[in-house]
């Protein structure tokens, strides 16, 4: 890691490890199937190439088959113990073909003979390994099967066993000298490309040399330092381990993300023997931390007992320890001082150094340990951001965000914004929300993370096999040229740009993200830059669109609003919990919620195997758009009207109603709020609840109007236009406008109508204009056009059916005058249905149009009725399909009546029954299907039973298709089956031999097909079909109110936007409407009712309001998950771990206070031996007396000045607070003792002869 190296290269004592090409820092791991780079090799650029840096003869490879049941197969590589480390793991990667490491877990441990408990053992197979396999780690360990390896050996062998996928094995890498492999001959005989075959030796482990073991499957075999050095005790194994260790750590490797990260190492100490005390302490000048398993028994105990003992540490507490966890060794005392040398190195290092005991603290994972040892060795020596962005990331590929919140984010670092964009950007990938909201929390700033190039990079990092790669890779091929006939298409993966997202989100959005990612091509600062700047053409990719139209948006502008971008982007890729973090983030929550919803339809319809979860994640979104508008309307509810209404200016000025009408949302529809204000529109400035036969009253008489048989909301019209708006400064007045249902046509009618017509009405006087005002008040409220156009369609039924019954004659006498009034009215119709269809405000094509026209239902039936009325009147007109057009006209007029179940769906009690109705037919198909399967039998097996011989094709299909039909109702002629009652020759058409006289030669069997048959139609499928109905209505029942509220909306939406005028009458409409197109462009598109646009400062105020509701919102949701059973129970057990900790820690501290009353002992001992030095000794007393109660005899003052080993003293720190324990000797043996008179030292004191 970054902090580790700058600790490394201080150090100046251990520069004899870096050999060869150990010296390429920061250099990059080559992926999958690269080739290794030169610096990899091991010789540095200039520098002349050593025959043990490459991949030459200095690095003997091959294969190894080991023997036994498995026949289990490795490759071994044998290198000097000087070779240089980047050959060695160059060597691992790219021919050996293993995958980078993310982590290296390094195993120290005793080779010797080894009974490991259980709970130790399980550590190890479920911690390590489990550890090693989700992080994907190499594990370097011994490769001799003795002592701990050989646990991690049966451990590796289980989990490979156990896994079903080859990506996700355990790499474990075995290290060994030569001379302590057993049959080492067969590996130095064996010649180049043939594999060595292994015996399997299952007494190993006892001593060495030692056998290899079979469960590893790639081994590293270092070679003698000299010919006579057999045992390979010398520099070379463990030098190579640690410089290889060192050359690992200085590599970097894509993990977790798009940024790179240093592999972390970590040595990992379990049990021991005191010769590791070495190992460790070189380990430790080169900055690598540790973890101590503490429990594991060995050095790894002494070591956790002595990093709470205060230094200096005596050599008497290292004796002890020793000989407590060895108790079957004896050591010399210069063993004892040289291992009180390096544990006082090795103590000095605690940042360094972590303890885990996995007795006491085994509700922690192995892998959250490795992750705060690494963090700790990380924290100690700085305090730069910088330092701490590898085990950042780290923590963010291995999901630990409670490590990160405790260790790195603590209050210890200032973490600023372009501080964690790359963790950002690897968060937001691996889809980490929590992290994100931690980087948020703690100072990354949205607004400058998010650039247009950031967010494409992030759609380009779409995984391949996903929906929304399709759906990008179709819109890109879409916009590509053709590509040449000849040559290989172009490698990597596509380059999608924020085009093809813009195109992708226009087919599922439409209008709601209308010119998303695209700035004017014709003006504008960026259509310039790009315009000027020609390497941002060519990052656009190929111009391929003219100048004037839209362009990408410069790809290092910061994004207009990043919440929105990245929620679009967390929808599409199904990181619905980050999609959660970002809309609470965000504005506009109802609307953006909607929108989420819309996506997840539309991708559901694409994509029918997902489509359970992704209806799931839309009720999900749908909920939030409720809840958040509940609070809204609980709140104000003219606010909450005005919600509705608004064009929304993040998604393309749409409002929320059109959101949730593209969406399908039927729950939103049915909230009382959404209905309150629907029941406004619908009556317009009309009282709410004025009877229909006083609206019948004023069709048939309009003065009524001026009279009090019609009530309105409100009797003094507001006056005024936009500016009226602007200058107002309450956001409850203008909300109180747009609650107000008269109010969405008043606000502009200073634009609309001319200044001749305000002078004239002025002049007037108030009277002229309240009339008016009545007059266009009540024509244009949608109740009245309802009615009105109720009244004329029943009117258009009656001239059509009295055209179909009197008026309808042929050619000669030409069409009546009551079928030309028809053919009018019927234009008129298609008028209108034109005008729906195709003369929108959507900024779409006319194919585009045309389907989302058809996707109603109803719109269907219309388009049906219209081209049957043509294809009817077409052969009206030529004589010889007179009749033939008379049966299209019926069968339309058919298809026209039906059309008043859609009119009748405003009602409350016929709306939901329709509704039911609907979902009825889809049954009655299921039961026509089975119906059709019995008819069929049974009709073609009594034709052929009953007439053989008839071959008339009209006969055919009635006997087979319409009799069994009419037999299902009890129509059974029994003349023509049962042969009590057949006799041809009474009836003229049944004469005996003709074909329609029926054969009785197996009558039986007719009747029993018969029998069967009525059993199966009339019993179990007419059952079926009531069962099958009773189901539905119980089903549709409870839901209908939802559904019928939303068709409610989808009714009251088509009459606020159709012309006051019904048809006939309408063409008026419709040529108003051109005129004001041709002569009034501003009016050309006309103002919805149904949607509003706010001033910038009470727009402003308004989504202020919004926020504040979404959070109070969400202060209940969480309110709400806090005071659930699944939260109060996640509570108490964390609540319960967290007493175990610090039951854990209590114990802990009692083990250090019994250190320190051991020391204490000590201490006094030592001070009771000065105290008898310098007093004045008697004449019997001589030096060496043994203190009463010291464990060992005390040595003389002569004796702890003496000269002690020479070898040991170049290397013994010196502090001015440490005594020199090195000058300490081991006391000569004593003589026998013999006891003291009382006046000599008492009863329990001896002398030494």
């Amino acid at each position: 890691m970054s902090g580790r190296q700058g600790e490394a290269r201080q150090d100046t004592s251990r520069q004899s490890l870096h050999r060869g090409g150990d010296r390429s820092f920061g250099s990059h791991v080559p992926g999958d199937g690269e080739a290794p780079t030169q610096d990899l090799r091991g010789a540095r650029p200039g520098s002349p190439r050593r025959p043990a840096e490459g991949w030459g003869p200095g690095l003997c490879r091959g294969e190894i088959q080991f023997g036994g049941c498995g026949k289990k197969r490795g490759r071994f590589v044998k290198v000097p113990g000087d070779a240089a480390p980047a050959a060695l793991f160059s060597l691992l990667r790219a021919e050996w073909r293993l995958p980078a490491p993310n982590l290296v877990v390094s195993l120290v441990g005793t080779e010797r003979p080894l009974t490991m408990r259980s709970r130790l053992r399980d550590v190890l197979r479920k911690g390590l390994v489990m550890a090693a396999q989700s992080t994907g780690a190499w594990i370097l360990t011994s490769a001799l099967r003795a002592g701990l390896a050989r646990y991690i050996g049966q451990a590796v062998r289980d989990h490979s066993l156990a896994s079903t996928s080859a990506k996700a094995r355990v790499v474990a890498i075995g290290v060994a000298s030569l001379g302590h492999v057993l049959y080492r001959q067969l590996l130095d005989d064996t010649p180049a490309h043939s594999p060595v075959h292994y015996p399997t030796d299952d007494g190993g482990g006892r001593g060495p040399p030692c056998p290899l073991d079979n469960n590893l499957s790639h081994f590293i075999l270092v070679e003698p330092d000299a010919p006579g050095d057999g045992d390979g005790d010398g520099d070379g194994p463990t030098g190579l381990w640690l410089r290889l260790e060192k050359h690992i750590s200085e590599q970097r490797t894509g993990y977790g993300g798009t940024g790179s990260i240093e592999i972390p190492v970590l040595c990992l100490l379990v049990n021991g023997d005191p010769s590791a005390l070495e190992r460790i302490s070189r380990a430790l000048a080169l900055a690598t931390p540790w973890l101590i398993l503490a429990g594991s028994g060995g050095v790894a105990d002494v070591l956790a007992a002595l990093l709470s003992h205060p230094r200096p540490l005596p050599p008497q507490a290292v004796e002890r320890q020793l000989q407590e966890k060895f108790p079957s060794e004896s050591f010399p005392w210069e063993d004892v001082l040289h291992w009180t040398e390096l544990l006082q190195s090795i103590t000095s290092h605690p940042h360094l150094l972590t303890v885990h005991d996995f007795e006491q603290e085994g509700s922690e994972e192995l892998d959250t340990v490795i992750l705060k040892a690494l963090v700790k060795a990380c924290k100690s020596h700085s305090q730069e951001p910088r330092d701490y962005l590898d085990e950042l990331k780290l923590a963010v590929a291995w999901d630990r965000v409670d490590i990160a919140k405790s260790e790195i984010f603590n209050g210890d670092v200032e973490w600023k914004s372009r501080d964690l964009e790359e963790v950002m950007m690897d968060a937001l990938v691996s889809d980490k929300p929590e992290f994100v909201r931690l980087f948020v929390d703690h100072g990354a700033d949205m607004a400058d993370f998010l650039t247009y190039g950031r967010l494409q990079q992030l759609y380009r990092a779409v995984p391949p096999k996903s929906l929304l790669f399709t759906l990008l890779q179709r819109k890109l091929e879409e916009g590509r040229p053709a590509p040449p006939a000849r040559g290989p298409p172009p490698a990597g993966p596509p380059a999608f740009s924020l085009h093809e997202v813009s195109r992708v989100l226009k087919d599922l959005l439409h209008d709601a993200c209308r010119g998303l990612y695209q700035v004017s091509g014709a003006g504008g600062r960026a259509g310039a830059k790009a315009r000027a700047d020609p390497r941002v053409l060519q990052e656009r990719g190929p111009a391929r669109r003219p100048a004037g139209q839209r362009w990408l948006p410069d790809l290092n502008q910061k994004s207009e609003d990043p919440w929105r971008d990245l929620f679009l982007w967390a929808v599409l890729r199904g990181h619905h919990q980050m999609a959660a973090y970002f809309w609470a983030m965000g504005q506009e929550g109802v609307a953006t919620a909607l929108v989420a919803c819309k996506i997840l339809r539309e991708l559901s319809r694409l994509d029918t195997e997902a489509k359970v979860d992704r209806t799931a994640r839309r009720a999900a979104y749908e909920q939030l758009a409720l809840g958040l508008f509940s609070e809204c309307y609980s709140s104000n509810e003219d606010r909450a009207f005005a919600l509705l209404v608004r064009r929304s200016r993040a998604w393309s000025r749409a409002t929320c109603l059109h959101l949730a009408a593209e969406a399908d949302a039927k729950a939103f529809f049915a909230h009382e709020g959404v209905q309150a204000f629907l029941t406004k529109i619908w009556w317009g400035d009309l009282a709410p609840g004025t009877s229909v036969l006083r609206l019948l009253g004023a069709f048939l008489c309009p003065a009524l109007l001026y009279t009090n048989l019609i009530t309105f909301s409100e009797e003094a019209p507001l006056q005024g236009g936009r500016e009226d708006l602007q200058e107002l400064d309450s956001l409850d007045s203008e909300c109180s406008l747009l609650g107000r249902p008269g109010s969405r046509k008043r606000p502009a009618e200073g634009a609309e109508q001319p200044a001749a017509a305000r002078g004239t009405g002025g002049r007037r006087g108030p009277r002229a204009a309240f009339l008016l005002a009545r007059w266009q008040r009540f024509w244009s409220a949608p109740v009245t056009v309802f009615l009105g156009n109720v009244l004329m369609y029943f009117g258009f039924l009656f001239l059509f059916a009295y055209v179909l019954l009197v008026g309808f004659r042929p050619p000669p006498q030409g069409p009546s005058g009551p079928e030309a009034a028809l053919y009018f009215w019927v234009f008129t119709l298609v008028l209108e249905e034109a005008r729906q269809g195709f003369f929108t405000d959507e900024d779409t094509q006319l194919g585009k149009k045309f389907r989302l026209y058809v996707e109603d239902n109803w719109n269907k039936c219309d388009v049906v009725a219209i081209f049957l009325f043509i294809a009817g009147v077409a052969c009206r007109v030529l004589p010889s399909a007179f009749e033939a057009g008379r049966a299209v006209l019926a069968v339309d007029f058919m298809v026209f009546t039906l059309r008043l179940i859609h009119i009748f769906a405003i009602h409350k009690q016929l709306g939901p029954k329709i509704i039911i109705v609907e979902r009825m037919m889809k049954d009655v198909f299921f039961f026509l299907f089975f119906l059709s399967v019995w008819l069929v039998a049974y009709g073609v097996a009594t034709q052929a039973l009953l007439h053989p011989h008839d071959s008339r094709l009209e006969w055919l299909f009635r006997r087979v298709l319409y009799r069994p039909y009419l037999q299902i109702f009890g129509q059974i002629p029994l003349d023509e089956i049962d042969e009590a009652r057949v006799n041809c020759s009474a009836h003229p058409l049944l004469l005996e031999g003709s074909p329609s006289c029926p054969n009785l030669y197996a009558n039986w069997l007719v009747i029993l097909l018969l029998v069967t048959f009525l059993l199966v139609t009339n019993v179990l499928l007419m059952n079926l079909l009531i069962a099958m109905f009773s189901y539905t209505f119980q089903m549709v029942q409870g839901n209908a109110d939802t559904f019928w509220r939303s068709q409610r909306y989808h009714l009251i939406a088509e009459y606020q936007e159709r012309p006051a005028l019904a048809p006939p009458f309408i063409l008026l409409s419709h040529l108003s409407l051109v005129l004001r197109r041709v002569f009034r462009k501003e009016a050309g598109r006309k103002r919805a009712r149904l949607e509003r646009d706010l001033p910038e400062p009470l727009e402003q105020k308004m989504a202020t309001w919004e926020a504040v509701q979404k959070e109070s919102y969400l202060s209940k949701l969480e309110k709400q998950k806090r005071d659930s059973e699944e939260e109060v129970l996640r509570r108490t057990a964390h609540r319960v771990d967290v007493v175990a900790k610090h039951l854990s820690g209590l114990k802990e501290q009692e083990k250090r206070i019994r250190g320190l009353e051991s020391q204490v002992d000590c201490c006094v001992v030592l001070l009771s031996s000065l105290t008898d030095r310098l007093a004045p000794a008697p004449p019997s007393a001589v030096p060496g007396t043994l203190a009463p109660g010291a464990g060992r005899p005390l040595p003389s003052a002569e004796g702890a000045l003496g000269a002690g080993s020479s070898h040991r003293r170049a290397h013994w720190p010196q502090t001015p607070e440490m005594p020199d324990w090195r000058h300490t000797v081991p006391p000569p043996r004593e003589p026998e003792a013999q006891p003291l008179g009382p006046d000599q030292g008492g009863q329990g004191a001896v002398a030494l002869g």
